[in-house]
């Protein structure tokens, strides 16, 4: 395993510099800069805009400023926000948990929701069940998260009164009561999320079921006698749930795209906040930064999903 975990990692060096390299080179490519907006300004003098652009090596060539980036990022210079005023990786880890918590709980959701009903769904095919199980699905899936974001607010904060619908960093609680609301706070974003993953899921668990129910070793099994519940469980949904483990891996980030939406209806102030509002900045630090995060936690997930293979599957061998 060990072996394994470092030629993952070894692995991983070249793809993620390779990510990098292209992203530094798009966005220096890209028109503007942090410093376009003092053109318009008349109080600041062409000379004093030009010495700003040469003291941060804006007007060196791409390939030596991604070389002094990249030396810089690994001795823990992530750089400096031109927007925030502050340290990049400092403000990153500011964002960084809020996003995390989200995206985590509402993966955590769409499983719960998922498994249960996909399998269900596959043991029982063409049932009412399955077929109102499917219909939700496809209609879950239909709707994007800023639609069904609204639909909450309008529901649930606006007619009801039962949750905020903006995110606040700043509770002025302690104990408890501060977890209370921090949840409470972030019920809508999660259930959008969740929700919106699960009705994807569902549908790819109830197919990968229908795949195995039908194999030889699950006829064999129940064949010796044993209980339906235990042919389901240790027989068919271990092994349908391999590709189920590839599908979400290569969808976290898809999740965190949909997260910067999501983050914009509630105004949660994660990572996707930070990352629009960087864009629209011009803060080519922020971007650079966030960007490389995510391409990182891709990269995680991706290692997660093997090593669960060996997991679900005692056929794979790790030497």
């Amino acid at each position: 395993m060990a072996t394994y975990l470092l030629r993952r990692l070894l692995i991983a060096i070249p793809s993620l510099l390779g990510i990098s390299l292209i992203l530094f080179t798009v966005l220096a490519m890209a028109p503007g800069d942090p410093f376009s907006e003092m053109a318009t300004n008349p109080n600041v003098p062409p000379e004093v805009r030009e010495a700003l652009r040469a003291s941060f090596g804006l007007n060196d060539p791409i390939m030596v400023r991604y070389l002094r980036w990249l030396s810089a990022m690994l001795q823990g210079d992530w750089g400096f926000s031109f927007a925030s005023r502050i340290n990049v990786d400092d403000l990153i880890l500011q964002r960084v948990p809020t996003t995390l918590f989200v995206v985590g709980t509402s993966q955590i959701l769409a499983l719960c929701v998922a498994l249960p009903v996909g399998i269900y769904a596959a043991t029982r095919p063409y049932s009412v069940f399955d077929q109102i199980a499917n219909t939700l699905a496809f209609v879950g899936f239909s709707l994007p998260t800023f639609f069904t974001g609204l639909l909450l607010i309008l529901l649930f904060s606006i007619k009801l009164d039962w949750f905020p619908f903006v995110y606040r960093s700043d509770i002025a609680a302690t104990g408890w009561r501060w977890y209370w609301e921090m949840f409470r706070q972030a019920i809508m974003p999660i259930t959008v999320l969740g929700l919106f993953q699960a009705a994807s899921y569902t549908r790819y668990v109830r197919s990968a079921v229908l795949d195995v129910i039908r194999l030889d070793y699950v006829t064999t099994a129940r064949a010796k006698g044993l209980g339906e519940k235990t042919v389901t469980l240790r027989h068919i949904t271990r092994n349908a749930l391999i590709p189920v483990v590839t599908l979400v891996a290569l969808q976290m980030p898809a999740v965190f795209g949909g997260a910067i939406v999501t983050e914009q209806i509630f105004r949660i102030p994660g990572i996707g906040s930070l990352l629009i509002d960087a864009i629209l900045a011009n803060d080519t630090p922020v971007i650079m930064a966030v960007t490389f995060v995510f391409a990182c936690l891709v990269v995680l997930f991706n290692l997660i999903a093997d090593l669960l293979y060996g997991w679900l599957d005692p056929r794979i061998s790790f030497g």
